[in-house]
Parts: structure tokens; sequence; C-alpha cells
């Protein structure tokens, strides 16, 4: 779909709720099961899980998704990156992902963000970053390398700033 094209038709749904658009959005507007910020149970969520997903979309249009080490920096998410990765070459060119943990085996629940990512310089290197040793130490050590290592090899530090956050049963992704 592009700007400015009708999407599907939507019934039953109140589509003048402010919660479903953005100020100044001209686009049709998208039903989301939940519009928050990232608290409570979505905060658990996150550090409860390892490994997130992220889908950029390439200059071809075509979205790639990835398994992800990242933690959370108050209401953004950081993932640090090899410079050669092609994700940074698709976000540099449209800087909106989409960012997800694997939902429950039976579909029960799930957690999807969009985001506006964003090469950030000023973050520290992977092996300074006190909460990020701590949370992937162990994998770091297990896959072979050591913090220095990791950081050196994957040092492109992205901020993905939350956008919006879909989600439903998340007392099913921390179980």
């Amino acid at each position: 779909m592009t700007p400015g094209e009708t999407g599907p038709a939507l019934t039953d749904i109140d589509i003048s709720h402010p919660a479903l658009f953005r100020e100044g959005d001209s686009r049709s507007p998208v039903v989301y099961l939940e519009v928050m910020i990232i608290s409570g149970p979505v905060v658990e969520a996150l550090d409860h899980e390892l490994v997130g997903f992220l889908t950029p979309v390439n200059r071809s249009g075509q979205p790639q998704t990835s398994p992800i080490w990242y933690i959370r920096d108050d209401e953004d998410l950081i993932v640090y990156n090899r410079p050669t990765a092609a994700r940074l070459v698709s976000i540099a060119a449209n800087p909106m992902v989409a960012f997800n943990l694997r939902g429950d085996r039976r579909a029960m629940g799930a957690l999807t963000i969009e985001a506006l990512a964003v090469v950030d310089i000023g973050l520290p290197p992977a092996d300074e970053h006190l909460g990020y040793v701590q949370r992937y130490g162990r994998e770091i050590e297990r896959l072979g390398w050591t913090p220095r290592s990791f950081a050196d090899e994957f040092s492109v530090g992205l901020r993905l700033s939350v956008e919006r956050i879909r989600s439903w049963g998340l007392d099913h992704l921390v179980r």
C-alpha cells in the first residue's frame, strides 16, 4: 500500500480513537492491539528474553528478519552490529524497523514493536556496557569471544526508538 491509498474496510472498530493516529499523519488509520510505552509487562517480556528479531526493509523493499541480542535502555532498545551487517545499509535507506519477540508456541502471547533505528555513536562499546555484559557475557564466552573481542567485532551500536507497541498475552512469554 502506498501513502494515500485506503486500506481494507474497518468494521466494528471505532477508528476515531485518537490512539490510532499519529499527529499530522495523513495516511489511513491502522488498528493496533495496544498502544503504550515500554512499562510493566512489556519491560518484563523484553528483560526475560535474550533473543529478539529485527526486521529492516532492504532497498528493493524486501523485509529481512534477523535474530539479535538487544538490551533495553529506558524507552529504547540497543543492538550491537558488525560494521559489515547488511541491515545497516537497509536502515540508512529506511530507518523504520520492526522488532519482535518469539511468541509462545500456541500464539497465546506476542510482542511486536515499530521503531526508528539510528546508529548511535554515543553508545559505549559493548564490553563497556555493564548491563550488556551482564546479560550476554556467558553467551559471548560460550560462542568463543571475550567481551573485548565481541565489542571489536560488533562495533556499531544501533538505538531503536520505540514508536508503537502491539502486544497480547505477555504473561505467556515470560513463563
